[in-house]
């Protein structure tokens, strides 16, 4: 799991490592860090988009597999 802009500062880490079952999904993953990260990662996550090894995942039931990589985009500003 990897974290940018907002989403950093909201988790408090640029990175870290989620263990799941096998059958993990996306949004298990984000329960996993909502619950460990509390309010303010929370309320970040709502307006991020996610990139799952490299892939926009468009669906939070997506599988992530074993290794994976999930990051944490919140909207940039500029262009």
């Amino acid at each position: 799991m990897r974290y940018f802009a907002g989403a950093r500062a909201a988790a408090g880490v640029t990175s870290e490592v989620i263990e799941l079952p096998d059958d993990a999904r996306v949004s298990d993953v984000l329960e996993v860090v909502r619950l460990r990260h509390g309010d303010d990662l929370k309320r970040v996550l709502g307006a991020c988009s996610f990139l799952l090894d490299a892939f926009t995942v468009h669906d939070l039931d997506t599988p992530v597999a074993a290794g994976a990589e999930l990051d944490v985009l919140p909207p940039f500003a500029g262009g």
